[in-house]
C-alpha cells in the first residue's frame, strides 16, 4: 500500500515537471493580516488624533499650561524704574541659592541682617501674606508685592513684612499706588506714568552714552600719555 502511494507521488510529479498537469493547489487557510486596511487604519489615526486634543483640551490629562513673561516695569508702574532696580538688586543679595527665590531660611537672614529678626511662624507668616502660588517661598514679583502693599498702606505695623519694606533703605512713601476715581483721572494717571516712565528710559539712555564718552575719553588720555614715553 506504501508501494503505490510512493509510486502515485513519483508519477504525478513527473507529470508536473514535463508540463503534463498542473499542480494541485494546497487548500491552506489564508492567515489572518493583523494590519488594518489603509482605510481603516486612517480611521484609526484620526480618532487617536481627536482623543489626544480632546486630553489637551482638559477632557483627560491636563495641558501644559502657557509661560507668561513678567514684566516688573509694566505690572508695577506705581514705582520708578530706580525703585524697582533697587528692589532687583536686595532680592538677589538675599537670595543666596541663585534660584531666583528667597526661602525661608533666606527670609530669616535678610531679618537679621536688616536687624528685625523674626520667629519661624512669624517668617512662615510673612511668606503666607503674599505666596500666591503657595510654593512657601518668594518669587521677585511676590517680593514686589510687598513694597505695594506697604504703599497702598495694606500691611498691619506690627506685621514682618511692613517691618522688611520700613527698613530696606527703599522709599516707596512718595510714589504709592494711586487710586483714580473717575475715568479722566484715570486717563490723566496713565498718561502721567506713560511719560514718567519714558522719560526715565531717556535719562537711562543719557547716563549710559555719557559713561561711554567718559570712558572713551579715558583713553584717549592713556594713548597719548604712552605715546609720551614712547
Amino acid at each position: 500500500m506504501a508501494t503505490d502511494e510512493l509510486t502515485s507521488k513519483l508519477s504525478r510529479r513527473l507529470r508536473i515537471e514535463e508540463g503534463a498537469a498542473e499542480p494541485v493547489a494546497l487548500d491552506v487557510p489564508k492567515p489572518q493580516d493583523d494590519k488594518p486596511s489603509t482605510a481603516s487604519a486612517d480611521t484609526e489615526l484620526g480618532a487617536k488624533l481627536l482623543r489626544r486634543e480632546g486630553l489637551n483640551e482638559g477632557s483627560g490629562a491636563p495641558s501644559q499650561p502657557s509661560m507668561k513673561v513678567f514684566n516688573p516695569y509694566t505690572e508695577f508702574k506705581e514705582f520708578s524704574r530706580g525703585q524697582i532696580r533697587d528692589m532687583n538688586r536686595m532680592f538677589k543679595t538675599y537670595d543666596t541659592g541663585k534660584d531666583n527665590y528667597i526661602d525661608l531660611m533666606e527670609l530669616k537672614l535678610m531679618m537679621e541682617k536688616l536687624g528685625a529678626p523674626q520667629t519661624h511662624i512669624g517668617l512662615k507668616n510673612m511668606i503666607k501674606e503674599v505666596d500666591e502660588d503657595l510654593d512657601s517661598k518668594l518669587s521677585f514679583r511676590e517680593f514686589l508685592l510687598i513694597f505695594r502693599k506697604a504703599a497702598a498702606g495694606e500691611l498691619p505695623e506690627d506685621s514682618g513684612l511692613s517691618v522688611l519694606a520700613s527698613l530696606s533703605e527703599i522709599d516707596v512713601s512718595t510714589e504709592g499706588v494711586k487710586g483714580a476715581k473717575t475715568f479722566f483721572e484715570a486717563k490723566a494717571q496713565a498718561i502721567t506714568e506713560s511719560n514718567r516712565f519714558e522719560a526715565e528710559i531717556r535719562q537711562e539712555q543719557q547716563e549710559k552714552k555719557k559713561q561711554a564718552e567718559e570712558q572713551q575719553q579715558r583713553r584717549r588720555d592713556f594713548k597719548e600719555r604712552q605715546s609720551a614715553f614712547m
